[in-house]
């Protein structure tokens, strides 16, 4: 009876993370440059679960994963990323040492297992081509007007 208790209890245990933990995790943005906190910046966060988008400063609901969330950040002639790297939490190593590997599969699988830096600072740089300045439709199409060749002798 001791052994099925131990058992049951063990059966319980395993999935700790899966059910007491998230698998969305708030991550706050905030850009800077030149030593200034530039607002208004356009942030794209990617991993491989998917894709989402925060104007810094600001904060967006990621899905939790075993991959790195990739932050790119661009507005004008300004551009930065950042790598924020995804760790194990702890309920993740109890499902290792009480559950064996069903647990830590589903946390693997669901991302609830791991977790992101919940805040990170991209600090944004010029880029060598400036910002883009639109060329209107008809100048557009008269950059491309051929001039006739001289005639053959």
């Amino acid at each position: 009876m001791y052994k099925l208790s131990i058992l049951m209890a063990m059966l319980v245990l395993t999935g700790c993370a899966s059910v007491a933990g998230e698998k969305f995790q708030p991550v706050s943005i905030q850009t800077i440059h030149e030593n200034k906190e530039v607002s208004g910046i356009g942030c794209n966060l990617s991993n491989d679960a998917g894709n989402w988008f925060v104007t810094s400063p600001g904060s967006v609901m990621v899905h939790k994963s075993t991959g790195d969330l990739i932050i790119d950040c661009k507005k004008g002639s300004l551009a930065g990323n950042n790598t924020l790297v995804s760790k194990s939490n702890g309920a993740v190593w109890g499902n290792i040492l009480l559950g064996g590997g069903i647990g830590y599969i589903v946390d693997r699988n669901t991302g609830a297992g791991f977790d992101y830096p919940n805040t990170t600072t991209v600090l944004m740089r010029e880029t060598a081509l400036g910002p883009v300045t639109p060329v209107p439709p008809q100048a557009a199409a008269d950059s491309f007007k051929s001039t006739p060749l001289p005639a053959a002798q």
